[in-house]
């Protein structure tokens, strides 16, 4: 069996990361990869914009159905990219991280990751606090992890206490992805936070309301608007991941020092 890529990409919950998940795995299924997507988020809308629509989730799925198919599972997208969604419980009722744990032991057991991928991607919601969303890191699903971040303070907040977990767990950091919100001085102050957590910028995608259009279309820019410059950036950005080996044990800050470190950039 071909070596796998396995990549888990981890954020602040409404940071973007379902948008980067989905854009540069249709950016590796241009480039003739095959891919799966596995959306560890309760929203469960990683794949909404690989498969046209919202997919079935697990959780769900096992509600009816105690033993499922793999194809009651996993869902064919956009280039033939694999498309899977763990799925959660309704808000304000049981652990939203159980759904992950459920969905991945039910995935093996079904020998889901027996397929040759050269890709394996695990949008996954940034609360490695919870045992659920640490799943794919704490049982070796994943062998690779990037964080995505603004230059916002809570965004920045949410990276480091993911880049602890990362330490914690052992997990090999290959850079924050910078998706700009447009605040002044964005790129340079995610620049230097990577550097105070012994990391790099993997890779900056820029604020654009194209990538918005294409998402109320349920499609990724790539599909969208193929010739534009932000798939590009989503070509660059895939491309950049997959061709890493620039890896490292992150080194978080403490509360204070990260507070003394963002109020450095408002001076």
């Amino acid at each position: 069996m071909k070596r796998q890529k396995k990549i888990a990409i981890y954020g602040k919950g409404g940071i973007g990361k379902s948008t980067t998940v989905a854009n540069i795995a249709a950016a590796y299924s241009e480039d003739d990869k095959k891919v799966m997507v596995i959306g560890c988020d309760p929203k469960s809308d990683t794949t909404r914009t690989l498969c046209g629509k919202r997919i079935p989730t697990i959780v769900n799925t096992l509600k009816d159905n105690k033993n499922p198919e793999l194809a009651d599972l996993v869902f064919e997208g956009f280039n033939q990219i694999k498309c899977v969604e763990s799925g959660g419980p309704e808000p304000g009722v049981g652990c939203a991280g159980r759904g992950v744990i459920v969905a991945m032991k039910r995935l093996e057991n079904l020998n889901a990751f027996d397929e040759e991928f050269d890709v394996i991607l695990y949008d996954v919601l940034g609360d490695v606090v919870c045992g659920g969303f640490s799943v794919p890191l704490r049982e070796d699903y994943a062998d690779e992890v990037f964080i995505v971040s603004s230059g916002e303070y809570m965004s920045l907040y949410a990276a480091n206490n993911i880049s602890k977990g990362i330490k914690k767990l052992k997990g090999n950091l290959g850079g924050i992805i910078c998706n700009c919100k447009g605040i002044e001085n964005e790129e340079e102050i995610v620049s230097s936070f990577a550097k105070e957590i012994n990391t790099q910028v993997i890779g900056v995608i820029g604020r654009s309301n194209l990538i918005q259009r294409s998402e109320l279309d349920a499609k990724t820019v790539v599909e969208y608007a193929p010739q534009s410059n932000e798939a590009e950036d989503y070509r660059k950005l895939a491309n950049d991941i997959f061709n890493n080996d620039n890896f490292s044990t992150p080194e978080p800050m403490e509360d204070e020092d990260f507070e003394n470190f963002f109020k450095s950039f408002l001076d």
